[in-house]
C-alpha cells in the first residue's frame, strides 16, 4: 500500500487558533491539513457558545461565536488546506517515508505523514462538571443543558442558570432581552467571570444570588416546571418556576493521549514552548489555550491564539526551508 501524501504542516484542531494558523500556512505555500476529532470546525465556539457574542476580536466592536467561525473558514478558503473531522489524533511518531524524515499522525484505523505539526487542541478534550441533583439527569436535554447551541427555544422563558464563571454570565447578558425572565445562583460570592461583564450584569434586572446551589429539579411530561434550590449557609430553601435550567459550572480539560507523546509539558494541560511555539520535538509546534510560552501561565484569549498561530506557521516554514524567511511580508504586498 502506498504511503498516504506527505503534507507541509499538519495542524491537530480546527479551533479559532488551528483555522488561523492553516490561513497563515497557505500565505507562506504550504499544503495544509487541519485533523479535528469534533464533526464541525469552530472548537470551544461550536460546541460550547456558538450564540455567546465575543467583544475582543479586533476588528469587530461584537460578533457571534458562530459567525466568527464561518468567516475564519471563508478567510482559510482561499488556500483549500484539506479538512478532516471526526477523527482524534491518538500516536505521533517519527518515521521515513519517501526518503525524508517525517511525523507520522495515527488515529483508529488512519495515518497522516507530515514535515511539520502544530497542535492547536485548545483545552484538550473536555467534559462539564456535572450535578448531582435529583431531577437533573431525567431533564438533560430537556430543560436542563450544559451546553446551548441555538438560544432560539429559550424565547420567552423563564431561565436558572447556575454557576459564577464567564459562560454563565455570557449567559444571562445573552438572554437577558430574550428570555421572559432569568435567575443566577452561584454558591459563593465571589465570581470568575470577566470583571466588564460584571458590571453588565449587576447593571441589569438580573437577580444574582450568591450563596444559593440547586438542590432539586421539578417537571411533569418530560418538560421542566421548577427548581428548587437552597442558601448554602443557612439552608434556606426557595422553590422557582422556571422553563429551563442552565448549569455552566465548568469544565474537566485533559491532554488526553497527547500527553504520551513525549512533549515537554509545563503541567497537566499545557504543552511548553519557546518564543516561536516550537516544542521540544524537532518540527512539532503548539499554539493557542494548549501553549505555554517557556512554561509560562498562557493568556486564553482568542487574540493571543492569532498571534501565535502566525508564529508557529511561519516557524514550520523555515523548518521546511530553512533558507526562508521567518517573516513573510505584509499580507498587502502579496498577490492573493
Amino acid at each position: 500500500m502506498a504511503d498516504p501524501e506527505i503534507f507541509d504542516l499538519t495542524i491537530i484542531g480546527a479551533g479559532p487558533t488551528g483555522i488561523f494558523t492553516a490561513f497563515y500556512a497557505g500565505l507562506r505555500g504550504m499544503r495544509t491539513k487541519i485533523i479535528e476529532a469534533l464533526p464541525e470546525p469552530g472548537g470551544q465556539l461550536a460546541v460550547l457558545y456558538p450564540e455567546k457574542l465575543i467583544y475582543d476580536v479586533p476588528g469587530h466592536p461584537k460578533i457571534l461565536a458562530k459567525d466568527l467561525v464561518q468567516q475564519l473558514m471563508q478567510q482559510v478558503a482561499l488556500f483549500q488546506p484539506e479538512f478532516v473531522f471526526g477523527e482524534r489524533i491518538e500516536t505521533l511518531t517519527h518515521v521515513t517515508a519517501n526518503d525524508e524524515d517525517v511525523w507520522r499522525l495515527g488515529s483508529s484505523g488512519h495515518a497522516h505523514l507530515t514535515r511539520t505539526v502544530v497542535i492547536t487542541a485548545g483545552i484538550g478534550a473536555f467534559t462539564p462538571n456535572r450535578l448531582d441533583r435529583p431531577g437533573i439527569d431525567a431533564f438533560e436535554g430537556e430543560g436542563v443543558y450544559y451546553f446551548v447551541k441555538d438560544k432560539r427555544p429559550f424565547r420567552g422563558k423563564r431561565l436558572l442558570i447556575v454557576g459564577g464563571g464567564d459562560t454563565a454570565v455570557d449567559w444571562c447578558l445573552n438572554l437577558k432581552d430574550w428570555a421572559s425572565e432569568i435567575t443566577l445562583i452561584h454558591r459563593r460570592d465571589e465570581f470568575r467571570a470577566h470583571e466588564a461583564s460584571l458590571t453588565s450584569l449587576r447593571m441589569s434586572d438580573i437577580p444574582m444570588l450568591t450563596h444559593w446551589e440547586l438542590k432539586r429539579v421539578h417537571g411533569a411530561d418530560g418538560q421542566v416546571t421548577g427548581a428548587t434550590i437552597f442558601e448554602n449557609r443557612t439552608g434556606e430553601e426557595r422553590n422557582l418556576d422556571v422553563d429551563a435550567v442552565l448549569i455552566n459550572i465548568g469544565f474537566k480539560a485533559s491532554l488526553g493521549t497527547i500527553s504520551s507523546w513525549g512533549l515537554d509539558l509545563a503541567d497537566i494541560r499545557h504543552i511548553r514552548t519557546d518564543g516561536f511555539m516550537a516544542t521540544n520535538l524537532p518540527g512539532v509546534f503548539a499554539a493557542g489555550d494548549i501553549a505555554a510560552v517557556d512554561g509560562s501561565e498562557p493568556l486564553n484569549l482568542i487574540v493571543t491564539g492569532f498571534a501565535q498561530a502566525a508564529i508557529a506557521a511561519n516557524a514550520a516554514r523555515r523548518v521546511i526551508d530553512p533558507a526562508a524567511r521567518l517573516f513573510p511580508g505584509h499580507s498587502s504586498e502579496l498577490r492573493l
